[in-house]
């Protein structure tokens, strides 16, 4: 198959699959004239990246993935490790996200939206800005 036809069945762009092959994810098969030939193999383990990359898990922890799914051997509580990691991080960044919106929400609620000059969104942030170090 070439990039075309795997970039189709595996929903990346070939950009992404040439990335992957660059950083050594993956690894087709190259024709004599320099073509990439990927098998059934390459497919399936291009789509299980694409799987992992929209669940949120950074390059190295597709890496280390990876791993473990061709290891036959592997112990499972090493993959649960890394995605309970992933989970803490996208809780903590959920947390502060529902932080910066609560506070966006207060401030929105806060300005009138008129046509006077005052203005509790500017403000804040130009506050915010005058409690950093220069």
């Amino acid at each position: 198959m070439n990039i075309g036809d795997v970039s189709k069945h595996a929903g990346l762009p070939a950009k992404t699959i040439r990335y992957y092959e660059e950083i050594g994810l993956i690894a087709p098969q190259r024709d004599p004239n320099g073509y990439r030939r990927f098998r059934e193999a390459d497919v399936h383990r291009l789509a299980f990246l694409g799987r992992a990359r929209a669940l949120g898990f950074s390059i190295e922890d597709c890496r280390s993935l990876v791993r473990l799914y061709d290891d036959t051997d592997r112990a499972s509580a090493e993959v649960k490790r890394i995605a309970e990691q992933h989970l803490s991080r996208i809780d903590a960044k959920i947390a502060e996200l529902t932080e910066m919106r609560a506070t966006l929400s207060h401030l929105v609620s806060a300005c009138a939206g008129d046509d006077r000059p005052d203005c509790p969104i500017l403000a804040d942030l130009a506050a915010a800005g005058e409690a950093e170090p220069r």
